[in-house]
C-alpha cells in the first residue's frame, strides 16, 4: 500500500472515531434528558462519564502498548471491537426511565454504560492507541499533529450537530446513522490494526534523530514535576470548561444550546495548541489570561458577570484564553513518541479528575455555583509552578491569585448575607431571600433557580395570599382558573416553585402538584405559606410531571398548568405532540391546558399552537404586561378540546392567535428542534 493511502487509512480512523466520539454525547443526551426533568444537570453527568470512560480508554492504550505485542494488541482489540457491535443500535431501553426514587447521578451513569459502554470505550482507544502505532512508521515525528486532527474532528461533529443533523433527522434516525457509522469505524480500525500488525509489527518507535527535528520534540524520560503538571494542567482546564458551562446556562442566560459554545472552545484551543507550536505564544497568551482572571472572577461578584450582553462574552473569551494557556503549556511539556501513551492517559486522568469534581462532586459539597470562582484561583496558582523560576513572575502571579481569592469571598459574602436559604442538588441551586422595598407593605420573599425567579410571596400576614409574579389575575393561567366550572375544581400544576397557584384555591377544590426536585418541596413549605394557607386540597408528587401522568390514572383535571422550567424555559419533552396526549387522557372534555411560554430567548407559543392544530385541538396566546407591581408580563398558550372552553369569560377576549412560524413542524417525541425557535 502507498504511504498515502496508508496515511489516508491512519487519518480516517482517527477523524472517525473522534467524530462519532462527540457526536454521541448530544445525541444520546437528548433521547435521555427528558426522563430527568430537563435539567442542565444531565449534561454535567453525561460529561463526567464521557471523560472517565475516556480516561479507561487511555489507560487500556497505555497497558496494551507497553504489555502486549502488536499481534497481540491486534487480536485483542479486533476482538472488543466484534463484541462492542451488540451494542447497536444505540437507542434508549424504556426500562431504564426513572421512577423519580432514584438517584438521577448514579441512575444516569448505568444508563450509559448499559446502553454505550462499549462502543465509547472503543472509541476513545483510537486516538492513543492509532497514534501510538503511527509512531512506528516513517512520518512517526508528526504523531501529536494527528492529535490535533483528532480535536478538529471533535470539533465538526460537535459543531455539526444542531446546525445540520437535529433540525434534519428523528432521534430514532440520529441512532441509526450513528450506529452506521460506528460500524464503518469498526472496518477501518480493525483495517489499520490488521495492517500495522503484518507491516511494522516488529518495528520500534522511529528514533527523533531520524525525522524532521523541527516537528520533533524531546525523548527524555518524564519527571516527577511533568507528570504531576500533565495531570493538573487537563484537570484545571476540565474544571474550567464544566464551571464557565454551569454559570452561563444558569446564571447568564437561559439558552438552548449554550453547552455548545463552551466545548466548541475548549476543542479548539486543543486543535491550535497540538497543530504545531507556533500558534501558542507565551508572550501574547500570559498577558491576556492574567487580564482575563481577573475579568472573570471579578464578574462573579458584579452584574457585567451576569448580563448575557457582558457575561458572555466575557466568560466564553476568558475560557479561550485560559484553556490556550493551559493547554498551550501543555503541548510545550508533551514527551517523545515513546511516552506517548502514558502522556495521553495523564491528560485524560486529569481531565476526569476536574470533571468530577465539578460534576458530581461540587453539587453534594458547595451550597451555590462557587466552582468557577475557585478554579480561577487554581488556575492563577498553576502559573506559579509553572513560571516558579521567575523571580518576578511568581510575585505578579500569586498577586493575581490573590485578587482572584478576594472577589471570591465577594461573591459567597453577597450571597450569603442575603440569603435566607441556600440550598444545592442534581437539579442546582435554589436560594431564597426577602427583598425589602420602600412600603413595607410591598416586601416579599423571592425564590430563585440560578437566575430565574420561582416564585415571590408578600411578608405582611394581610397580603400572604395574593398571588404574585407571573401568576396574577390577568394572566392566561389566572384567567383560565377563574373561567373554570364553579363546582369544586380539580388543577394540575406540573412545576411547584413557591407553590403559588395554590393561592387560588378554594374549599372543596384539589390541586395536585407535580414536582421533580425534592428540595423545592421544603423550601415550599418552610419558606412560604402558599400550600399551608390554601382552602384546597393539597396533593404532592415528587418526579418529572410527564412520567408520573403517565403513571397516574386518569385525573380528570378541569385545569392543567404545564410551569415547570429548567432555566429559563420549559424542558422540551413537556412541549410534545406525545406529551399532550399525555395531558389529555387527564383532562374534562372542557378542561383547558395551560403553557407557561414567557421566555426572552425562545418562541414555544407558535410550538403550542402546531401540535395544537394538527390534533384538531384549539389553542389561543395570552399576553400580560402585567403593568401593577405585584406582577410581571407573561405569555401563556391555552389549549382546550371544546373551543368554548377558550370562550368563557374572563378568557374570552384576552386571546390571540401566536404568530406562526415559517416551516415549523409540529414537534414530537423523536422530532423536536429549539434551534429553528430562537428568538
Amino acid at each position: 500500500m502507498k504511504p498515502a493511502y496508508v496515511k489516508a487509512l491512519f487519518a480516517g480512523t482517527i477523524f472517525t472515531s473522534a467524530f462519532l466520539l462527540f457526536l454521541v454525547q448530544p445525541l444520546i443526551a437528548k433521547q435521555i434528558l427528558p426522563w430527568f426533568g430537563g435539567s442542565a444537570a444531565v449534561w454535567s453527568v453525561c460529561m463526567v462519564f464521557f471523560q472517565v470512560v475516556l480516561l479507561a480508554g487511555y489507560a487500556y492504550s497505555d497497558w496494551i502498548t507497553r504489555r502486549l505485542s502488536v499481534r497481540a494488541q491486534t487480536r485483542l482489540h479486533v476482538a472488543l471491537l466484534l463484541a462492542s457491535l451488540v451494542f447497536l443500535p444505540i437507542v434508549t431501553s424504556a426500562r431504564w426511565k426513572p421512577t423519580g426514587a432514584e438517584d438521577p447521578t448514579w441512575w444516569i451513569l448505568g444508563l450509559l454504560m448499559g446502553t454505550i459502554g462499549l462502543p465509547y470505550f472503543l472509541l476513545s482507544t483510537t486516538g492513543p492507541l492509532v497514534q501510538s502505532w503511527v509512531a512506528r512508521t516513517p512520518w512517526g515525528a508528526q504523531v501529536y499533529r494527528y492529535f490535533s486532527l483528532s480535536n478538529l474532528a471533535s470539533l465538526v461533529s460537535l459543531l455539526s450537530y444542531p446546525v445540520l443533523i437535529e433540525p434534519r433527522s428523528t432521534v430514532l434516525q440520529q441512532s441509526y446513522g450513528w450506529s452506521w457509522g460506528y460500524g464503518l469505524f469498526a472496518v477501518l480500525c480493525s483495517a489499520t490494526t490488521l495492517y500495522v500488525s503484518r507491516r511494522w509489527a516488529a518495528s520500534t518507535v522511529v528514533p527523533a534523530s531520524k525525522v524532521d527535528r523541527a516537528t520533533t520534540v524531546p525523548d527524555a524520560p518524564p519527571r516527577t514535576a511533568d507528570y504531576l503538571l500533565w495531570l493538573a494542567l487537563p484537570a484545571l482546564a476540565s474544571w474550567l470548561l464544566l464551571a464557565v458551562t454551569n454559570h452561563i446556562t444558569q446564571n447568564v442566560a437561559s439558552i438552548p444550546f449554550l453547552w455548545v459554545l463552551p466545548l466548541s472552545v475548549y476543542l479548539l484551543t486543543f486543535v491550535l495548541t497540538f497543530e504545531s507550536d507556533r500558534w501558542y505564544r507565551r508572550g501574547v497568551v500570559l498577558p491576556a489570561a492574567a487580564v482575563m482572571l481577573v475579568l472573570c472572577a471579578f464578574g462573579l461578584q458584579d452584574n457585567i458577570g451576569s448580563n448575557v450582553k457582558t457575561g458572555l462574552p466575557i466568560y466564553v473569551a476568558g475560557l479561550f484564553v485560559l484553556c490556550m494557556f493551559l493547554h498551550g503549556e501543555m503541548a510545550r511539556l508533551r514527551p517523545g513518541a515513546r511516552y506517548l501513551t502514558r502522556f495521553y492517559l495523564m491528560l485524560s486522568l486529569g481531565g476526569a479528575a476536574g470533571g468530577v469534581t465539578v460534576g458530581l462532586v461540587a453539587p453534594h459539597v458547595l451550597p451555590a455555583y462557587y466552582e468557577l470562582g475557585i478554579g480561577l484561583v487554581l488556575v492563577a496558582l498553576a502559573g506559579v509552578a509553572l513560571l516558579r523560576t521567575r523571580r518576578i513572575l511568581v510575585f505578579s502571579t500569586l498577586a493575581l491569585a490573590a485578587c482572584c481569592a478576594w472577589f471570591l469571598v465577594l461573591q459567597v459574602r453577597h450571597d450569603v448575607t442575603g440569603a435566607r436559604r441556600m440550598v444545592r442538588n442534581f437539579y442546582g441551586t435554589v436560594i431564597t431571600f426577602d427583598s425589602h422595598r420602600a412600603d413595607p407593605a410591598d416586601d416579599v420573599r423571592q425564590m430563585y433557580h440560578g437566575s430565574v425567579k420561582h416564585g415571590e410571596q408578600y411578608l405582611a400576614p394581610a397580603r400572604r395570599r395574593e398571588p404574585t409574579a407571573y401568576y396574577g389575575p390577568d394572566s392566561g393561567i389566572g384567567r383560565a382558573i377563574a373561567a373554570a366550572p364553579l363546582r369544586p375544581r380539580r388543577v394540575g400544576v406540573i412545576g411547584l416553585g413557591a407553590g403559588t397557584l395554590a393561592a387560588y384555591g378554594r374549599a372543596g377544590d384539589v390541586y395536585r402538584f407535580y414536582e421533580i426536585d425534592p428540595q423545592v418541596y421544603k423550601l415550599a413549605d418552610t419558606e412560604f405559606s402558599f400550600l399551608a394557607d390554601s382552602a384546597a386540597r393539597i396533593e404532592r408528587v415528587t418526579g418529572d410531571g410527564r412520567l408520573a401522568l403517565e403513571r397516574d390514572s386518569p385525573q380528570a383535571f378541569d385545569v392543567l398548568a404545564v410551569d415547570a422550567f429548567s432555566g429559563g424555559a420549559v424542558p422540551v419533552h413537556l412541549l410534545t405532540a406525545e406529551a399532550i396526549d399525555v395531558y389529555l387522557r387527564h383532562m374534562q372534555p372542557g378542561g383547558v391546558i395551560v403553557f407557561n411560554v414567557t421566555n426572552r430567548y425562545i418562541a414555544l407559543a407558535p410550538v403550542i399552537q402546531k401540535i395544537a392544530d394538527s390534533k384538531g385541538l384549539h389553542g389561543a396566546l395570552v399576553h400580560d404586561e402585567a403593568e401593577s407591581t405585584p406582577f410581571r408580563a407573561t405569555d401563556y398558550v391555552l389549549v382546550a378540546r371544546d373551543p368554548q372552553a377558550l370562550m368563557r369569560h374572563p378568557i374570552r377576549g384576552a386571546t390571540s392567535a401566536p404568530e406562526p412560524i415559517a416551516s415549523l413542524e409540529p414537534w414530537t417525541d423523536d422530532f423536536n428542534n429549539l434551534f429553528s425557535v430562537l428568538k
